[in-house]
């Protein structure tokens, strides 16, 4: 099975993951897509409102995680030593 696939693929079933549980590549290469999906314009406009619905969604999650960042950064920078606090110290593993 390919793994960029997504959904479980049964019938009746959400095809698309959760955006609250994508990370944030996850959630901009499914916005990139989709806004490939509506450039095209070959959907109904109910289906096209669901994608638009959709991406807007994505977006706002690419957000959160830009956020996120910005703010690790920023309280790395206003600390003292400059030092990453402990709990942020990625493993070496």
């Amino acid at each position: 099975m390919n793994s960029d696939a997504v959904g479980t693929g049964r019938p009746k079933e959400n095809a698309f993951p959760p955006v609250s549980e994508l990370s944030y590549e996850a959630a901009r290469d499914e916005l990139v897509e989709i806004v490939k999906i509506l450039e095209h314009g070959q959907m109904p406009l109910d289906e096209s409102l669901k994608f638009w619905e959709r991406g807007e969604a994505l977006a706002k999650r690419c957000e959160e995680h830009l956020d996120g960042a910005r703010n690790r950064v920023e309280a790395i920078l206003r600390s003292d030593d400059g030092d990453l606090p402990a709990e942020d110290v990625p493993d070496s593993d």
